[in-house]
């Protein structure tokens, strides 16, 4: 099982949607989680629904900060996948080295004009990249050559 976390700002749309995705699709090979560098109290409704409407689970779903990931009773992550520009010039912890990070920059207009086309255009995106990743023969691949494999993704 690897453990995959991905990373926005406010944790209530896009990686909140890829965790979704993720533990729906690669079930019983992948346990996705989700964090925000400034999370907000919630989900975006507009992802709730969306999500809702594509049967897929957020039961157990919730904004939350980097801190849940950078403690020492916290998942060891073997991906990390940094879903916006913004974040990636943060301070975000540092991962060991056999972690695999990858900027996957999804697009999403700001929250005043966040309508829930926009919302499935995200899913839509993440779905795209997530079906290529899970399909990666991730335990027969070198660390170099998984690690550009995952980066090559984010050009989908």
């Amino acid at each position: 099982m690897y453990n995959v976390l991905f990373i926005d700002t406010e944790n209530a749309t896009r990686s909140i949607v890829a965790e979704a995705l993720l533990n729906h699709w690669g079930k019983g090979k992948f346990q996705a989680y989700s964090a925000g560098s400034e999370p907000i109290n919630d989900i975006n409704p507009h992802a709730l629904a969306v999500l809702k409407n594509a049967n897929l689970s957020v039961a157990d779903a919730y904004p939350k900060g980097l801190d849940v990931f950078s403690g020492d009773d916290a998942p060891q992550m073997d991906f990390v996948f940094i879903l916006c520009d913004k974040v990636r010039n943060e301070v975000c912890p540092i991962w060991p080295d056999h972690t695999i990070t990858a900027v996957w920059d999804i697009n999403i207009p700001t929250a005043d004009d966040l309508y829930i086309d926009a919302v499935r255009e995200v899913l839509h995106s993440l779905e795209a990249r997530i079906q290529l990743f899970i399909q990666l023969p991730i335990a027969k691949l070198e660390h170099l050559k998984l690690k550009q494999a995952v980066a090559e993704i984010s050009q989908q």
